[in-house]
């Protein structure tokens, strides 16, 4: 198998050195005039800048010019990147759900500049304005192939906008410290693109032409500015962002009441202009956005997304290597979570911790992380050091090699740890492939751990080979994870396997019509045992036909029929003491699938699914969806509800499982935000609430008040309550 990946592998650098793009390029002028803030474009240095030139429609057609134009501008100073843009609209009734900061693009009227700053199609940074006003700021990674894993929103710097309304444009003033961005000294071109979205006339469009195939920030896709004057040196200040917190919290459970003042802080120091220094000490994520919870009827666990600060920066470097799906060697999530001597997962407090992350030349990346955790002996989880050593080097046009080594390692001589458990170690190889097109695009990986007395075997490989192109998708994806194979902080929801997963999709453009697209889908996806001379284990296989609409409504149908066989006993209601599935016996079963999504920019908006079908020796029906109402621009309400019903021969446990999730966000200001959450699960036996109002008095300065209440549902009880008062401040020395 391993030779089989390598020719795989050889393939595909080949196909990375043919590719095609049109060139697009404008001047960022430098001037010494002052440029007053206030979205009002009057100042005559901007008749003096250059014009970007035309923007391409994307949606609903990709062969012609955008219907709306929109014009933008660039200055640069010593120290400052100043935009103007004119966005051109069919009227002022544009769609704001919210004032808060960091919204995602879809369903609201907003333009968004992405800065390729070092020129190698990997990582750019973004930034995005509505026509109120609103900011938001983005890292993208990986060279932009993943919406979900490379497109990091909880990304913070320092910048300034304003906006001005008119009857059939807006006007936008950027300014972008060049201390806020990283980029190499001397530079004159950086790569660029903007995109934005117009809800009015449900348009949108791209400066750089975009294949409607393809996403909108993908990396491939980019014209070029050229500075008149070199830049300078980066000169990023050090900045040191102290925090207060002040904690009351009862654990019902064990009639434990606690009161606490926490004190600790950030610091982040720029060496050189390609590398950052991230320091923090007694670390406090109590405003951290509390995780959704979803319905697992699996065997297996649920990766979550990091939405903590520290963790954020280049987190591509650390997190990127292995597949995220099936064997993610580095998983941020797992620092600062333990096992404690019963076994349940436990927060476990860190101590401190330095990250070193950033480009050491043009082509080279390094990534280092090292982590303290705390001591608990009441819960039995020893002091644990977590280190991170990565390297990535750019190869051909978006491709690059990298590798890493990772190491847990436990510290102290504690009688209730075990001798397996004094360390873990991780070293790995990857490449990842991007063809300057991306039309293909793939990774292969080959990584092996080391454990105490465990040296031998311990391997996760894998080979991953798309083709993207306008009317056929495609993609191959092989994994090997032996048995034995362990990464402490490592995401791999399952060992002893080999995966293969596979899909073919067709895609239908018609000319006329209501329908953007249309397309066919078959995917599939299998696994075996390894240690079990490879017997199956299970297969699921995936028919679909969607629909996508001019106006964005979206709908679709899908059959699949699967294929387990347990190997355990396993109950998939997660009911507490019931008669479980029987294992090593196979079950064989089929579901019925229709989605639908109604044009999210709607002042009601919906979107749902429901599917029917059998399930392992029973019947499952399922129903759910989130419907969202938009009292723009201060209040937006949210439903989200889940519902399935397992039923099952007796005496196995049948059961009605709900998830029903309500939101409601205020947004009074662009620096004061209200949200509250209420998620309740009967599978989890919980209500959670969680309230967080923030307000954000300075640039990137906050006092946070978070209430978290959590109450057992099968026996209504109090189980866990906390209040924080945080005050966060970022302080440029």
């Amino acid at each position: 198998m391993t030779k089989l990946i390598s020719i795989v592998v050889l393939f595909l650098a080949g196909c990375s050195l043919y590719a095609q793009i049109p060139e697009k390029s404008f001047t960022v002028k430098y001037t010494t005039e002052k440029i007053l803030l206030d979205g009002v474009l009057d100042e005559p240095v901007w008749t003096f800048a250059q014009s970007a030139g035309e923007f391409q429609q994307y949606f609903p057609s990709d062969k012609v010019p955008a219907q709306y134009q929109t014009d933008i501008r660039m200055l640069t100073d010593d120290t400052t990147l100043y935009i103007g843009m004119t966005v051109h609209t069919p009227g002022p009734n544009y769609i704001i759900p919210s004032l808060e900061r960091d919204f995602r693009a879809s369903g609201n009227d907003n333009i968004s500049l992405v800065f390729d700053t070092f020129n190698d199609g990997t990582n750019a940074f973004l930034f995005g304005i509505n026509p109120y006003g609103v900011r938001r700021e983005v890292l993208i990674s990986g060279g932009g192939q993943d919406v979900e894993s490379g497109f990091t929103t909880s990304w913070d710097v320092k910048w300034k906008a304003e906006t001005k309304i008119y009857d059939k444009y807006y006007t936008a003033e950027i300014a972008i410290p060049l201390t806020s961005l990283k980029f190499a000294e001397g530079e004159t071109k950086w790569r660029f693109q903007s995109y934005r979205f117009d809800m009015q006339s449900n348009e949108r469009s791209n400066w750089f032409v975009i294949p409607q195939n393809q996403s909108v920030i993908n990396l491939a896709f980019m014209g070029d500015m050229y500075f008149e004057k070199p830049l300078g040196r980066s000169r990023t200040p050090v900045a040191l962002i102290p925090y207060i917190n002040a904690i009351s919290d009862k654990d019902f459970t064990t009639d434990e009441t606690n009161n606490k003042l926490k004190v600790g802080g950030d610091a982040k120091i720029a060496i050189g202009n390609g590398m950052n220094l991230d320091v923090t000490i007694n670390p406090d994520f109590s405003n951290v956005e509390v995780d959704a919870i979803i319905t697992n009827l699996t065997r297996f666990e649920v990766s979550l997304p990091e939405r903590r600060q520290f963790f954020i920066d280049n987190n591509d470097l650390f997190g990127s290597f292995g597949s995220i799906r099936h064997s993610n060697p580095f998983f941020s999530r797992r620092i600062g979570i333990a096992t404690d001597r019963l076994g349940n997962s436990v927060q476990n407090d860190i101590l401190g911790g330095l990250r070193l992350s950033g480009k050491l030349n043009k082509n080279l990346r390094l990534g280092f992380l090292d982590i303290q955790t705390a001591k608990n002996e009441d819960q039995e989880v020893a002091s644990n050091n977590n280190l991170m050593l990565a390297l990535q080097h750019k190869v051909f046009a978006r491709s690059n090699i990298g590798m890493f080594f990772i190491n847990r390692q436990a510290f102290g001589d504690e009688p209730f740890a075990t001798a397996d458990e004094e360390y873990n170690r991780v070293l790995g190889l990857d490449y990842y492939l991007a063809s300057a097109d991306n039309v293909w695009s793939g990774k292969y990986y080959l990584h092996k751990s080391f454990q105490p007395g465990d040296t031998e075997g311990n391997i996760s490989a894998g080979a991953l080979l798309s083709y993207n192109s306008r009317y056929w998708n495609s993609f191959v994806d092989l994994a090997y994870i032996n048995e034995d194979f362990q990464s402490d902080l490592g995401f791999i929801p399952r060992t002893d396997i080999v995966k293969t997963v596979g899909s073919v999709q067709r895609l239908f453009w018609p000319k006329n019509g209501n329908i953007n697209n249309h397309g066919v889908e078959v995917f599939g996806i299998s696994n075996w045992r390894t240690s079990l001379d490879y017997q199956l284990a299970d297969y699921d296989v995936r028919g679909r036909y969607n629909f996508i609409l001019k106006d964005f409504t979206e709908f679709g149908a899908e059959y699949s029929t699967s294929y387990v066989y347990l190997f355990e006993p396993f109950d998939p209601t997660g009911t507490e003491g019931a008669v479980e599935l029987p294992g090593n016996q196979e079950y064989r079963f089929g579901t019925f699938t229709m989605g639908y999504q109604s044009n999210l920019a709607n002042v009601f908006a919906f979107e749902g699914e429901t599917s029917i079908g059998n399930f392992f020796n029973g019947q499952r029906f399922s129903i759910g969806g989130e419907a969202t109402l938009r009292l723009q621009p201060k209040v937006r309400i949210s439903l989200n509800v889940n519902y399935d019903k397992i039923s099952l021969p007796d005496p196995y446990p049948s059961a009605n499982l709900w998830l029903v999730s309500p939101r409601f966000g205020f947004t009074f200001s662009k620096s004061v935000f209200w949200t509250t959450l209420f998620q309740y699960s009967n599978q989890r036996d919980n209500l959670g609430i969680n309230s967080r109002l923030q307000w954000r008095f300075a640039p990137l300065s906050d006092l946070f008040i978070v209430y978290n209440d959590n109450y057992a549902v099968n026996q209504f009880e109090p189980k866990y309550r906390s209040i924080n008062l945080k005050f966060t401040y970022w302080l440029n020395i």
